[in-house]
């Protein structure tokens, strides 16, 4: 099968750069908050985010804050930048892309002008696909770039960038796995309140689960029902098994995502 049949550039080109304006304000969002983060490391404020941890617990908690047992930079960074920007900042450009690549474009009729074209319907999805995985490819990329920038700026050779790595490999699969959901839900549904209502709902209130699940207690087995559970980034840093099967399932699991999301828009009726 030649590559054109299955992707078209023009379109590529065209909803790439249509899309840079949201990769630029999530990337501002992810510098701001990491240069921030990563500037104020010190022993001194370590042991301030543990007085907080213990007396407010509950919050910590759900924030995915814990008390320091690696107090290395690498350690730093798994708690206060893995434990909730880097999984929300990815997420929401995931749910935004996701809708603005298939729905948007079967809402305001615009899908009409691309499927009028000699493209096939399973290029236009794949090739839609293939924007929003550069999109999250890149937003990974960056942060990855970003930290290891900071860090060295800030405290030179202190950080292993080898365990960064690993982690922000199992990063990606988690957003490719969100993104997978995201885009299912646009090639589904042809209205933004259904796609964005579910490509939104569903990752936000697995967010909001592992949250929950992170406080314990009694609401501690409520994160086995999200995906963010197998993310573990201290897992993955010590190349512990079941934190690397974790990310393997998540990316078979935006695989098949994927894979069905292109089904569904082939085979669905447009009414257009």
């Amino acid at each position: 099968m030649e590559v054109g049949a299955v992707f078209n550039l023009a379109l590529f080109r065209r909803e790439m750069k249509s899309m840079w304006k949201m990769l630029a304000v999530v990337a501002g969002i992810l510098t701001m908050y990491v240069s921030v983060v990563i500037s104020i490391y010190d022993s001194e404020m370590l042991g301030a985010l543990d007085i907080f941890t213990e007396m407010m617990p509950g919050l910590a908690d759900a924030m995915g804050l814990r008390m320091v047992v690696d107090t290395s930079l690498i350690g730093f960074v798994s708690i206060y930048l893995h434990g909730l920007i880097l999984l929300a900042c990815p997420m929401i450009f995931s749910i935004l892309c996701g809708y603005n690549v298939i729905a948007r474009h079967v809402e305001k009729g615009s899908m009409v002008s691309l499927l009028a074209a000699p493209i096939k319907r399973g290029a236009v999805a794949f090739t839609q696909m293939k924007v929003l995985i550069a999109g999250i490819v890149a937003l990974v990329l960056y942060s990855t770039i970003l930290i290891i920038a900071v860090c060295e700026i800030c405290f030179p050779g202190e950080l292993n960038i080898a365990k960064l790595l690993m982690m922000n490999a199992g990063l990606l699969c988690l957003h490719l796995f969100i993104g997978g959901i995201c885009f299912l839900c646009s090639c589904l549904f042809s209205e933004a309140k259904f796609s964005l209502g579910f490509g939104a709902g569903i990752p936000s209130a697995m967010l909001v689960l592992q949250m929950l699940g992170n406080v314990g207690g009694g609401a501690g087995s409520v994160k086995y029902f999200t995906v963010f559970t197998l993310f573990n980034p201290d897992g993955l840093a010590a190349g512990e098994g079941g934190a690397i099967a974790g990310m393997f399932i998540l990316f078979a699991g935006a695989v098949v995502l994927f894979a069905g999301a292109i089904a569904v828009f082939t085979k669905k009726d447009l009414h257009i």
